[in-house]
């Protein structure tokens, strides 16, 4: 049986091939054929070069944002506490008024 043998790509190929794809009007398909790369794996890199580009949650807020959030999460806790314990009281007394 006979192997296939499978051609690797360095990174700069790779990156090269995805900035290409991302400039074209063309499809992913007829880049990928122009560059005689797969279509699937023109399209996994693609996919492998938007997720790294995307932003984490931990990256898009700074440290004072995060700090100001924790507090502000804390303070809601706590509003809604409040707001529970005086409509519990109210209906308390609603009940001994009637």
């Amino acid at each position: 049986m006979s192997q296939k043998n499978r051609r690797t790509y360095t990174p700069e190929q790779r990156a090269d091939a995805v900035k290409i794809a991302l400039a074209s009007d063309q499809s992913i398909g007829s880049v990928a054929r122009n560059l005689d790369i797969s279509a699937s794996s023109l399209s996994r890199w693609i996919q492998d070069h938007r997720r790294e580009q995307e932003p984490t949650p931990s990256e898009t807020l700074s440290s004072d944002e995060r700090q100001e959030l924790v507090a502000l999460r804390r303070q809601v806790q706590q509003l809604t506490q409040e707001r529970d314990f005086i409509k519990k009281a109210a209906a308390f007394f609603a009940r001994d008024l009637s």
